[in-house]
């Protein structure tokens, strides 16, 4: 039966690229890591804007089982501005989940996001030949829900009291997905999405 192998490998889009997450990226993802950013994330999360809080972060993700982290960057000016993992890997399931995603305020609500998600997704169906994949977030966090159903992801419910996130609060979790039938027509939307941002 078919796996997927999921390897750190550098996504490239028209804006932005998606490079295995490192140390050198620590002074760049600072500027942007706000820790209000973190404030409905469980696990690993900022607690500060310095390159060396953000060097301990990149290190604590890269030690994680099952997942694979990028470093959102900028083509044209090679800043890294977010990042965005493949994490609760099930290869024999052939189903992964995008999470731990945060992105600089400055950058919310513009393509970044987006065209992060389509390379990230895309290589996922395309060439990794996964058949499911999977997002989630605190039922709380509005703005990450709003995101998720303007990418054209199917919400599909919520885990009650499901994990405790980073200040020891029991969260309920929405999870939403887009599946391998979906996948032509997802695509199709974000690039007609892409192309008038």
């Amino acid at each position: 039966m078919k796996s997927i192998d999921v390897q750190p490998v550098t996504l490239v889009g028209q804006t932005m690229r998606l490079e295995p997450l490192d140390t050198k990226h620590s002074v760049g993802l600072a500027k942007h890591a706000d820790p209000n950013i973190f404030k409905f994330f469980g696990g690993i999360v900022i607690k500060e804007s310095t390159p060396k809080a953000l060097e301990e972060y990149i290190e604590a993700r890269l030690k994680l089982a099952n997942t694979v982290s990028f470093a959102m960057v900028k083509n044209d000016t090679n800043e890294a501005v977010g990042h965005s993992s493949y994490m609760s890997i099930r290869p024999s399931d052939r189903v992964l989940e995008i999470g731990a995603t945060w992105i600089g305020k400055q950058y919310q609500g513009t393509r970044v996001n987006p065209e992060v998600k389509l390379l990230m997704i895309q290589h996922a169906f395309e060439v990794l030949g996964c058949v499911r994949v999977e997002l989630k977030t605190d039922e709380r966090n509005l703005q990450s829900q709003n995101a998720m159903l303007k990418l054209g992801l199917v919400r599909e419910g919520v885990l009650r009291k499901h994990s405790i996130n980073g200040d020891g609060f029991i969260r309920n979790t929405v999870y939403f997905s887009v599946i391998e039938e979906e996948w032509p027509g997802f695509k199709q939307r974000l690039l007609d999405r892409l192309a008038t941002l």
